[in-house]
């Protein structure tokens, strides 16, 4: 593989999740591509640092920067997608693919009210609590290699209402008119909340297109961590070499 050959990858977690939420696809996509995963401002070793979406497209690049060789395919889950929308508008010269996992939804109009809903309740539930149901519910649905890294790093409960409250009214099919590098929308087949958008974020754009995994949920990486990385590396493969 020549230098204009090689493919960054770059992953971006979901809500109250941090870095950790990619230890299966890091550590299967390690091999033939340069790889990192951020932890998101508020999440992870970032948890005392304020949340906005100006902030994490910053993070964001700096990863990119961090591995070098250019321009880089971004893999986003959930607010990590969101997120990545961003940075696919603020900073296209550094996107050179973008994978959309769980965030093919609009956060405006009805669809955002359970959401706006779970953000005010947040806070009021104490934060231990919200961690041993977290614990209990992946250890009980994933095996340890998968969510343990997820579960050592926390959970960050505190951000999630600043969070969806930034992308609550933000995010529809219209973000995906800024970017411009080729787009898989990479959903869980029984993802149907964050599945709802999925054909028009797909018609939006010239090029993009829709895979499913088989059989997986919202959290798809985990529910089949293989089938997910797979998907990942053969559209890393078809991103084209950099001029």
């Amino acid at each position: 593989m020549t230098a204009t050959d090689v493919k960054p990858i770059v992953f971006v977690h979901g809500t109250r999740f941090s870095a950790g939420q990619w230890s299966s696809q890091l550590a299967a996509l390690r091999d033939e591509f340069p790889v990192a995963a951020v932890d998101l401002p508020g999440h992870g070793e970032r948890s005392a640092q304020p949340w906005s979406l100006g902030s994490s497209t910053e993070v964001i690049a700096s990863a990119v920067d961090s591995l070098g060789h250019g321009p880089a395919l971004v893999v986003g889950h959930s607010l990590g997608g969101y997120a990545a929308l961003e940075f696919a508008r603020r900073r296209p010269e550094l996107l050179r693919g973008l994978v959309l996992a769980g965030a093919s939804a609009s956060t405006r109009g009805r669809r955002a009210v359970p959401y706006r809903w779970a953000a005010r309740l947040v806070p009021h539930l104490p934060a231990e609590r919200l961690t041993r149901w977290n614990d209990r519910l992946l250890r009980r649905l994933y095996p340890p290699e998968v969510v343990e890294a997820t579960i050592r790093a926390g959970y960050a409960f505190h951000t999630l209402p600043r969070a969806w409250g930034e992308l609550l009214g933000r995010f529809d099919a219209d973000a995906m008119r800024h970017v411009g590098a080729p787009v898989l929308i990479l959903n869980g087949e029984k993802d149907t909340v964050f599945r709802a958008g999925e054909a028009d974020f797909a018609r939006a754009h010239p090029d993009a297109r829709v895979e499913l995994v088989p059989r997986a949920r919202h959290l798809a990486n985990f529910d089949a961590p293989d089938a997910f990385a797979d998907a990942v590396r053969r559209f890393a493969r078809t991103l084209p070499p950099v001029n």
